[in-house]
């Protein structure tokens, strides 16, 4: 596709995620800007275009596709509807970035990339940690051999449950398998996983363990798991969404023959390298809105100044590591 001069583009979804972490970041990079925004409730739509000076509203989303003005999607929508929104905007010939996960399941991965091949149009995925300072100085360290060999990875993650979790007549979507492909381990174990693989390549074999412990809803809420990546290196990880307020953990840990390396992926707290040198803490902050550096990345893409592989085909291999962990395939 020939490359744009400027970037207008339409919002599909205006929920949280929206107002901080990716919205304002669209707006505060030359040569793009939000033109429209799609909701199916026409009162918080409206009212979400007036608050960000957005200058058209939609409640339909074809309308979206076809106003001449928008030349990009943003799909800001539970993960069971990204692969037909971003379809149809593939089909109308208008670039796409969606929300991660690329969708809520596998399968409909792979039709998303499909269509991004059979039309030419790239569509673009929300693994914005990629780009953050933050792990950057993570995926440095492990390049420049500062643990030595690595010889096994290990995710820990525990929170409690939310206070809308036992709210058993309005359970949040992110429990719902229908709309979100799974329970909390398919809304946050993505970041997990793509970041190793950005690190370490993609992984070839995954296996894993789900159980409902806290019966707060039906999808899981325990997760073991096991896999390795294309060297043969070993990883594992544990993933519980009904711990205590002691057993709190946000941690991957990286060894190595000469080392260890530890860091969070949600608290981003510092990153911590032992080895012959000592230990050593590194505090690297990150911009104030979380998607900005990867926003920048794919504008500049779709202005002909570089090349964003933070696409669907790279999302891809994250949806089927989870599904081989939760056994959907």
């Amino acid at each position: 596709m020939e490359a744009a001069k400027e970037i207008k583009w339409g919002f599909i979804g205006c929920g949280e995620v929206t107002e901080k972490k990716s919205g304002p970041a669209f707006n505060l990079i030359e040569g793009s800007s939000v033109y429209a925004v799609m909701g199916r409730n026409a009162d918080k739509v409206r009212a979400y275009a007036e608050r960000h000076h957005i200058p058209r509203w939609y409640t339909d989303a074809q309308q979206l596709m076809d106003d001449p003005e928008v030349n990009a999607v943003y799909i800001a929508t539970p993960p069971s509807s990204h692969a037909t929104y971003a379809i149809m905007a593939m089909r109308s010939g208008k670039p796409v970035y969606v929300e991660k996960p690329l969708a809520a399941s596998y399968v409909d991965c792979q039709r998303v990339n499909r269509i991004s091949e059979q039309t030419g149009i790239p569509c673009f995925v929300a693994y914005y940690r990629r780009y953050l300072p933050y792990f950057q100085k993570v995926k440095q360290l492990v390049l420049e051999g500062a643990v030595g060999k690595v010889t096994n990875v290990q995710i820990h993650f525990a929170v409690p449950p939310r206070d809308l979790d036992y709210n058993s007549q309005s359970l949040p979507w992110r429990v719902q398998r229908d709309i979100a492909g799974g329970g909390y381990f398919y809304d946050l174990a993505p970041h997990q996983i793509d970041l190793l693989q950005e690190i370490f390549g993609p992984i070839l074999k995954a296996h894993g363990y789900k159980s409902n412990r806290g019966g707060l809803y039906s999808t899981e809420d325990s997760v073991s798991a096991c896999f390795s990546f294309p060297d043969g290196l070993p990883g594992s990880g544990s993933w519980c969404f009904v711990a205590s307020d002691h057993s709190k953990v946000d941690r991957i840990e990286i060894m190595g023959t000469e080392g260890a390396l530890e860091f969070s992926v949600f608290t981003y707290s510092p990153i911590v390298l032992c080895n012959g040198d000592g230990r050593r803490e590194f505090v690297i902050p990150n911009p104030e809105h979380v998607q900005m550096p990867l926003i920048q990345n794919i504008v500049d893409h779709l202005m002909g100044r570089t090349v964003c592989t933070c696409d669907c085909t790279s999302a891809t291999t994250v949806n089927w590591v989870m599904d081989r962990i939760l056994g959907k395939q």
